[in-house]
């Protein structure tokens, strides 16, 4: 438990704080007025989410306010590269953090270790850490609202698609609470995390063992 509190904590701050530094280079620094341009985990905290964490072992940080108009690259453009960011940054940070594992400097390990082996804790507690980052960054990328990969949809999209997509966003929240009720309480042949499951598994796969 302390390892995934560690894990997600580390992958929420990344995240958020990359919306925050993504959206001041654009032109708006309304987080960093707040406060959000930092590394530290307590300026991105959101209780509820942190409660979640503790709780159920996944959550999330306090949402990055972004001014679209004030974009450099305009709303579209703009808000795709803020909310692309997220993602982004745990996919950096988790390649960064694998490469102990890849070299063998520590053992890769995905359960907790029989005994207190200070390399086998320092394996595990580093490949959660990876591990969630990736699960982070690929869950975000689902182009659900209020997901980051939403926003990035909006962004690349033709804009007569778009426009049409972005009726779908009031939608999100519920649409994406129901995937999640599907898989959890096995109302369906498949739920969310077989779909994110393949995807997450392939990219530790490579980052920890190589293409």
């Amino acid at each position: 438990m302390v390892a995934t509190a560690v894990g997600l904590l580390t992958a929420v701050t990344v995240h958020e704080a990359s919306h925050a530094f993504t959206a001041r280079w654009q032109g708006d620094g309304l987080a960093c007025g707040l406060g959000r341009c930092t590394l530290n985990p307590i300026r991105h905290l959101d209780p509820v989410g942190t409660v979640m964490m503790l709780v159920v072992g996944f959550g999330w940080g306090k949402p990055v306010p972004v001014r679209e108009n004030w974009l450099r690259s305009g709303p579209r453009t703009g808000g795709a590269l803020v909310s692309l960011a997220g993602p982004a940054s745990n996919f950096a940070f988790a390649a960064v953090a694998s490469l102990p594992l890849r070299f063998d400097v520590l053992p890769v390990r995905l359960s907790v270790p029989v005994g207190m082996d200070p390399l086998q804790l320092a394996g595990y507690l580093l490949a959660t850490i990876v591990l969630l980052n990736i699960l982070l960054g690929v869950f975000n990328l689902l182009p659900i609202a209020p997901l980051d990969g939403f926003k990035v949809a909006l962004g690349i999209l033709p804009r007569q698609a778009a426009v049409n997509f972005a009726r779908l966003e009031p939608y999100g929240p519920g649409i994406l609470m129901l995937l999640l009720m599907v898989g959890y309480l096995n109302f369906a042949p498949f739920g969310l995390g077989d779909l994110l499951n393949p995807v997450v598994t392939f990219v530790m796969r490579t980052l920890v063992i190589g293409p």
